[in-house]
């Protein structure tokens, strides 16, 4: 197995592919489609890297490994599986490939900033494959949860990953944008998450082939990024829990356009161990305080 590794790295180091769909280089990239294309997990034992394979098996890594050097989809796409929180998913260009740095916070179940016993109730706006909403579900084992989507083409997808991981009944689909997916009134929700669009349209043209394999609804968001992130932040209070309520909004490549507006005492921009310092934790009150200025300012 570790030869097929070592060629697929090689010819995809020649191609000059694009990565960042969970893996960064050519090395990276070549264990991922070996590993997912003969069934096996990802923390694969060493042991297992010298094992010999079956014909069968050869003729379908030479097909992907050329598919993905001639159409650049990305191996997600090939393999219709992805990793995230350490969960699988099955993907398709439906739905953006899972790798939100809010995985690590997940797994950290927000603390310090939230009080895990005391979430009941989870909001995951734009769901995509499911994956922010199936990955809460596990952290937050005593909360139910609400996950939306304008793309009725995402909420399918999202469908088989809430029956692979046997979380229909926790776990409640709705289409609609942002928050005009609930009903009224709602119950309030303790933690809102959400990976948003919001790449800045001029940002198009320096994108690699592989991220065009993507739906661009999940991309892009206006000429400064903040199309859909504006109404987003504006309306959380609203929907939060009065108290302890805690919105949690990766913000990408619109981030350096929030820093100075939303900082300060309720807003944390929490330093990542990836070194990302893209995902936006605000608290109910700074929310609610931040919009009524904006009204009294008018």
């Amino acid at each position: 197995m570790g030869d097929w590794v070592r060629y697929a790295a090689s010819r995809f180091a020649e191609a000059d592919l694009g990565y960042g769909h969970g893996t960064e280089d050519p090395l990276d990239e070549a264990y991922a489609l070996v590993v997912s294309a003969l069934g096996l997990g990802p923390e694969l034992p060493a042991a297992h890297h010298a094992s010999r394979l079956l014909l069968g098996e050869r003729q379908r890594l030479r097909k992907l490994i050329e598919e993905r050097i001639e159409t650049r989809r990305p191996v997600p796409y090939l393999t219709h599986e992805a990793y995230f929180a350490g969960l699988r998913f099955y993907v398709d260009e439906r739905v953006l490939i899972p790798r939100s740095p809010l995985a690590e916070l997940i797994a950290a179940r927000f603390e310090p900033w939230l009080e895990p016993l005391a979430v009941r109730r989870i909001l995951d706006l734009g769901t995509g494959s499911g994956a922010l909403a199936v990955a809460c579900a596990f952290a937050f084992p005593d909360a139910s949860l609400v996950a939306t989507d304008i793309s009725e083409d995402a909420l399918e997808v999202a469908r088989i990953n809430l029956r692979r991981h046997g979380l229909e009944a926790r776990i409640e689909l709705r289409g609609g944008d942002l928050y005009g997916a609930l009903s009224h009134p709602t119950v309030p929700f303790d933690l809102i998450v959400s990976n948003p669009p919001y790449v800045p349209l001029a940002l198009r043209r320096t994108f690699p082939p592989e991220h065009r394999h993507e739906p661009d609804l999940a991309f892009w968001a206006g000429d400064d990024g903040l199309n859909v992130l504006r109404p987003l932040l504006a309306e959380a209070h609203a929907h939060l829990h009065p108290q302890h309520g805690l919105l949690a909004v990766e913000c990408g490549d619109a981030a350096p356009a929030l820093w100075e507006q939303l900082s300060g005492e309720g807003f944390v921009w929490p330093d990542l161990e990836s070194g990302r310092r893209d995902v936006l934790l605000a608290g109910v009150a700074a929310l609610r305080s931040r919009v009524e200025e904006r009204v009294h300012a008018r």
